[in-house]
């Protein structure tokens, strides 16, 4: 199944669309470190307009380096200091397995579904959270 905004001559491509006043990045391909810095311009730009949250939507993303587990973290850090809540959406083992090895998984705001993910940033008071912390299993 291909993902609407692939691009078969890019191994990642990266896409901001906005969900009323909260900002989801999408990212579909391969995250390593040949590829993360473009995804990670892109998050920074949406931390500088100061959104009410950031969903990363992962569900896309065929293989996961290292380097995509330092995005997300450069990410969280970021908008923690920017008092900005960041969910990451995935839902298969290339992006979990690693994230779960790490221990990553503890530290971020995990969801499987992205309807999941909005309803927590959207549901939250406002700006000034240091992140969302999915309830439940």
């Amino acid at each position: 199944m291909k993902h609407p905004f692939d691009d078969s001559s890019d191994v990642l491509s990266t896409r901001v669309v906005e969900d009323g006043e909260v900002v989801v990045l999408e990212l579909a391909g391969e995250v390593d470190m040949m590829t993360a810095d473009e995804p990670l311009a892109e998050a920074l730009k949406v931390l500088d307009r100061a959104p009410a949250g950031l969903a990363v939507d992962l569900r896309a993303v065929s293989f996961f380096a290292s380097s995509g587990i330092n995005l997300l973290l450069t990410v969280q850090e970021r908008a923690q200091v920017d008092g900005v809540p960041v969910a990451v959406v995935a839902d298969q083992p290339a992006v979990l397995r690693p994230l779960a090895m790490t221990g990553v998984d503890r530290e971020l705001a995990l969801f499987t579904a992205r309807s999941d993910a909005l309803v927590a940033l959207h549901g939250l008071p406002g700006r000034g959270q240091a992140g969302v912390r999915e309830t439940g299993a």
